[in-house]
């Protein structure tokens, strides 16, 4: 059997055969981790000098395309990772939530890079406040790389998408990640690994990888460096107090495992089609990944009334599912990840059985489907009934991390709010009902106590990615029990591996700083207007100051009639008198087209296209006889690395533009979006 590999400074490391690692499925040793020393301070001390400076080289645009890059190759070999990742207990169903889940991420963010990230390696986080009375004095908020490294402790569950869900937005930081998988199933990250450096998009000392133990790595970390942990909340309890934790002030996120809920609504009941929906939910989140899912549903709260339904539809389903190697046509679950895995459940269901009674499982005659499953780690799915939890219930504290589950029944829904509670934090916990006005009352009560909450009705149910689902733009983490972390969360992911610093000064010294034109700063105006320039030759505050227009009456009657728009205050002079401006006034819209036709270039340029406007504000009225100007300022260039439809190179220009009348008052005041082309060759 092979010896897998820690990938280290740049090499592969490992030749002294360590511990066996077992089939799940039946037995078989499938790799062997390694017993060679690692040097930590070396994986530290070269992620830092080479990881980054190779990720500094790039921006944040160019770290997305890698990104999608890294996507593209693992997705072309995946069949390669669903073959080995079966000896982990998986089916073809579990390697689409880890496998095909973890490629949708790396895709994910490479997309949301692309347009939610700037060009350069600073991220403006506005808006700029004025702080002195001329605006001569401001301040705003940047984000910028840590400089440190990010080291990512993931659980056995996932070693696909537990990787790279930490790993994509790390990397779009521009912060190299040191990961370390679980032992159990790390034979599995260990070939993702190797096929991220074959892809040929991963800078040299943007990942490394261990496997086996940590040793000394913790002593290694500074203050600009990250940690992150997946597992259990007493482990990550344990990692969050090491003393250079402490003593560095090193932030440290974790995401443990907690005792999600699904809680049926008073309002359905077995003749509802939200009824049955709520069963199917909830057995797959007990069946998918065999139970081992972070996500997975450990109480099931419904009335008091409805619990004998409840548990005969369950158990009618559950007795439906095979249970075996993932290899056998019509199998539906597999193993769990490891025999020691199996025995740890078993434990804790005993324990569960102390406040609970037994639906469905666990009667002695279970045998797993396929030849050699005598040996794996298979167990059936097991059903319990707390009757009485006023008189304690192990559910609220104990989790038999497998497909197990305990149904608890509750008097009201603002009872099954409380039993929720005593989970003491959860990841997610579903809510099925027929009633908004329910769900307006329950959700922020349940709120306080979750990362993420799954509203389910029939209307829903038709397109809902599912309970036990975490999607790339939703946060991922939950309070108490859950870790009190946070992951995922669309571009705010990234953001947790950036620094945030608040920065103050004149607007050209901000400007200069995020690399955004500033109001108030210095602009540069040429003889050439702005829209014939390409996207290269454009620079940052060049500005055009137009042409003055006055705004007649017969502009806001044409406007009106081309439009539609006769709304009164542009058209009743008795009833405008009467408003808060005292007189009629110009469209809105109006005075956006005039700022358009006074800045536009009319002729054939490199502008390519308008493709919206960003923070439009109506500051003060315009009436006729007004006179209006515009100033169109260059604010912010993106290279994406796009190309229009026939071929030629193209980036993002935005323009800062100021619609200002006779007497200097700010009118009107926007962003645009444009397309512009890049020199042709």
């Amino acid at each position: 059997m092979s010896v897998l590999k820690s990938f280290i400074a740049g090499e592969w490391v490992g030749e002294k055969t360590a511990k066996a690692l077992p089939s799940a499925i039946n037995g078989e040793i499938v790799a062997h981790t390694h017993d060679d020393t690692l040097d930590f301070k070396k994986a530290v001390e070269y992620g830092r000098k080479v990881g980054g400076k190779n990720l500094m080289a790039m921006d944040f645009q160019e770290r997305a395309l890698a990104l999608k890059a890294m996507a593209m190759y693992l997705q072309e070999h995946k069949k390669e990772l669903y073959a080995l990742s079966m000896h982990t207990g998986s089916s073809k169903g579990d390697n689409g939530i880890d496998i095909d889940g973890g490629f949708g991420t790396l895709f994910s963010y490479a997309s949301m890079g692309r347009r939610e990230l700037p060009s350069g390696n600073v991220v403006h986080e506005g808006p700029v406040t004025p702080l002195g009375k001329n605006n001569h004095f401001a301040g705003t908020h940047i984000l910028v790389p840590r400089g440190g490294v990010a080291v990512h402790i993931d659980a056995y569950n996932f070693p696909v998408w537990g990787m790279l869900e930490k790993f994509a937005p790390t990397f779009l930081a521009g912060m190299p990640c040191i990961v370390k998988p679980a032992t159990s199933t790390c034979y599995v990250t260990e070939l993702a690994v190797r096929l991220m450096q074959e892809s040929g998009a991963l800078p040299e000392g943007s990942l490394q990888l261990i496997i086996g133990s940590t040793g000394d790595l913790f002593e290694h970390l500074e203050e600009q460096d990250v940690v992150t942990f997946t597992g259990s909340a007493a482990t990550a309890r344990k990692l969050k107090n090491h003393p250079n934790i402490i003593n560095r002030s090193i932030p440290f996120n974790a995401e443990a495992d907690s005792l999600n809920s699904a809680i049926l609504a008073p309002d359905v009941t077995p003749e509802h089609e939200e009824f049955d929906i709520f069963v199917k939910e909830v057995g797959r989140e007990m069946t998918a990944k065999a139970g081992q899912k972070c996500t997975a549903i450990r109480r099931i709260l419904v009335p008091k009334s409805q619990v004998d339904a409840v548990c005969g539809k369950l158990k009618e389903r559950l007795s439906k599912v095979t249970v075996g190697d993932p290899s056998v046509e019509g199998v539906r679950m597999g193993a769990l990840a490891s025999i020691d895995q199996l025995e740890d459940v078993k434990a804790n269901i005993q324990e569960l059985l102390k406040t609970s009674e037994l639906v469905t499982g666990g009667n002695g005659d279970f045998k797993p489907t396929g030849e050699g499953t005598d040996k794996g780690a298979f167990i059936e799915p097991h059903l319990l009934l707390c009757r009485n939890p006023e008189n304690g219930c192990g559910a609220h504290d104990i989790e038999a991390f497998g497909p197990v589950a305990t149904v608890i029944p509750y008097d009201t829904i603002e009872d099954a709010v409380s039993l929720c509670a005593e989970g003491r934090g959860s990841l997610v916990t579903t809510l099925t009902t027929r009633d908004p006005a329910i769900a307006g009352r329950i959700v922020p009560l349940l709120a306080a106590f979750h990362g993420r909450l799954h509203l389910l009705n029939a209307e829903a149910a038709q397109e809902s990615t599912g309970h036990g689902s975490p999607l790339p733009m939703l946060k991922h983490g939950g309070p108490g029990r859950a870790g009190g972390g946070e992951e995922l969360g669309g571009i705010r992911a990234v953001h947790h591996y950036l620094q945030r610093t608040a920065i103050q000064g004149s607007p050209s010294m901000l400007a200069a700083v995020t690399r955004e034109y500033v109001r108030g700063a210095e602009v540069i105006e040429t003889e050439v207007h702005p829209f014939r320039r390409h996207f290269e030759d454009l620079q940052i505050n060049e500005s055009l100051l137009t042409h003055r227009r006055t705004v007649t009456e017969a502009d806001i009657v044409n406007f009106g009639c081309l439009s539609g728009d006769h709304f009164y205050m542009h058209f009743d002079e008795i009833a405008a008198r009467d408003s808060q401006f005292g007189k009629r006034i110009a469209h809105g819209y109006f005075v956006l087209s005039a700022a358009a036709g006074l800045f536009v270039y009319p002729g054939e340029g490199p502008v390519l296209a308008n493709y919206g406007l960003d923070t439009l504000r109506f500051i003060e009225p315009v009436a006729p006889g007004d006179t209006i100007r515009a100033r169109l300022t260059c604010k912010r260039k993106i290279d994406q690395g796009r190309t229009s439809p026939d071929g030629h190179p193209q980036g993002v220009v935005v323009w800062d533009v100021q619609v200002h009348n006779q007497n200097d008052e700010l009118v009107a005041s926007y962003d645009i979006l444009t397309l512009v082309a890049k020199k042709p060759g």
